[in-house]
């Protein structure tokens, strides 16, 4: 899966590599990728209903690149990268820009990172940053409800009416929910039997709407390691069975960290290609609708 077109990787950066003016955050400037294209997800090509690597040689590279989420005008695209040789992880973002796609590094990897809805907020776990006029905040914690020593909290969330939904691998690998009610934040509480079964149930995404949860983990019934899988909620609040999402998303290897984009016209998600390292698919969103139980549609 690696070997991609070493030409034509040659060419897509002689063609579009430029200097990027977009400050940077906690790291030391250096040149940028600078892709001339109008059209929105880096020019890409959609894909159909089998999933495709996304970007190759761009954003999916030799590094391990994972967590791919976007702004709601689709005009930033962040996901996490772990360098090969130096072993660290980045947080790095591609902007629309004076019809331009710029690449630049936000700063180092905190929890696994998604904007909520609004997008002015990107949870990091058990912390977050605000958006600013000239980027992003420090890094701030949710408060002793979140940021405790006894949870592991690697993805946080965010549906639109302010649902939390966040894994803990502290806690044999759980995922838990917190409501707002009257403006007030509750208490969050385990998930039910039908998402908190089996193991490493972790990375949740919960839809804008709320109406469904998307997670990742290992079941007896899957295709073999971590699959992707989604309940939906029923109308009493309560979250239906977990369903697979099938073998075109879900094969032997590792499948995780699912995320549907602003637009709910693709979903974005991790495949590890080789030992200890993945890449970022993607694939029509169309999925989420066809496994959907009439009742609740």
């Amino acid at each position: 899966m690696k070997n991609y077109n070493f030409i034509f990787l040659i060419f897509v950066l002689t063609l579009f590599v430029n200097s990027c003016n977009i400050k940077k955050k906690n790291t030391k400037d250096s040149d940028s990728i600078t892709i001339e294209n109008p059209y929105l997800y880096l020019g890409q090509k959609p894909p159909g209903l089998i999933p495709e690597v996304f970007a190759p040689g761009i954003v999916s590279t030799e590094h391990r690149d994972h967590n791919a989420f976007l702004s709601s005008d689709l005009k930033e695209f962040y996901f996490t990268r772990k360098d090969i040789n130096n072993r660290k992880w980045l947080l790095i973002v591609f902007k629309y820009e004076n019809n331009r796609w710029c690449e630049s590094v936000v700063g180092s990897r905190v929890g696994r990172p998604i904007l909520a809805p609004d997008g002015k907020f990107m949870h990091l776990g058990s912390k977050y940053m605000e958006r600013t006029e000239t980027g992003w905040s420090e890094v701030k914690s949710l408060g002793p409800m979140f940021d405790r020593e006894d949870w592991g909290i690697m993805r946080l969330s965010a549906s639109a009416n302010g649902t939390y939904v966040f894994d803990d691998y502290k806690s044999n690998d759980v995922i838990r929910i917190s409501m707002l009610k009257d403006g007030k934040r509750e208490e969050p509480r385990l998930l039910g039997k039908e998402i908190n079964t089996g193991k490493w149930n972790a990375h949740p995404f919960i839809a804008t709407d709320g109406s469904y949860i998307l997670w990742d983990g290992e079941r007896d019934s899957g295709y073999g390691d971590s699959d992707i899988y989604i309940s939906y909620r029923h109308q009493d609040g309560s979250w239906g069975e977990a369903i697979n999402l099938g073998n075109k998303i879900n094969t032997s290897a590792w499948e995780a960290s699912a995320y549907v984009t602003p637009d709910e016209k693709y979903l974005f998600f991790n495949r590890e290609v080789s030992q200890g390292n993945g890449d970022i698919f993607w694939v029509d969103a169309q999925i989420i609708e066809t496994l959907r139980p009439k009742q609740n549609r």
